[in-house]
């Protein structure tokens, strides 16, 4: 399966135009997280997105909530929101997790979840599925611009436990385009440009 991954287009409407053209070419599309600035914006991307019409996989990031994003991406008709839950396409089986994990020290608008509640809304992931979170897994593809690893301890648990084939996440930009494996698994912060990638599903 032929994938396009992408995470934290800030309201970049060139960066979604430039999805749409890449997304041509592969069978599902996933976003990472992070389409609005602090809660500002979703449709400004996502109105673009709209015209993708292969099946697309969302996770909310910290900028935006699942309620925000969930309604705002009504618009994309082939797109399905999880957050805490999973879906299926051809016999794949995806899960997702939104949100800053651990919780971020940006305050109160960041949409945050503590590491306990992380593993618990990541418990039910399927094995060998396809994984998407917005908070990348600790020390992996989480280092920011200082060097300092920013990512999540539930979030590399689930990944040691459950081993999917594919984890996509973004919100480290720093890390924006990094690829790296936990056991078999490999682990891509996505970013704004588009990644592509096949994995034997």
């Amino acid at each position: 399966m032929k994938f396009l991954l992408f995470s934290d287009l800030h309201r970049n409407t060139e960066a979604a135009a430039a999805l749409v053209l890449a997304s041509k070419t592969v069978d599902v599309v996933i976003g990472a997280g992070d389409f609005a600035n602090r809660h500002e914006g979703l449709s400004d991307t996502l109105d673009i997105l709209s015209e993708i019409n292969k099946p697309a996989v969302l996770v909310p990031g910290n900028g935006e909530t699942f309620e925000e994003l969930r309604e705002a991406a009504a618009v994309w008709k082939s797109a399905t929101v999880l957050h805490g839950e999973g879906c299926t396409i051809d016999g794949v089986a995806f899960w997702g997790l939104g949100g800053g994990v651990p919780v971020t020290p940006f305050g109160a608008w960041s949409y945050d979840f503590t590491e306990a509640l992380a593993a618990e809304m990541l418990s039910d992931c399927p094995e060998s599925a396809i994984l998407i979170v917005h908070s990348p897994p600790l020390d992996t593809v989480d280092h920011d611009s200082t060097g300092r690893i920013r990512g999540s301890e539930s979030i590399r648990k689930t990944i040691e436990t459950k081993q999917p084939k594919l984890v996509v996440c973004g919100h480290i930009h720093s890390d924006w385009g990094k690829k790296t494996k936990l056991g078999d698994t490999v682990i891509i912060n996505a970013g704004p440009a588009g990644y592509i990638i096949e994995i034997d599903c």
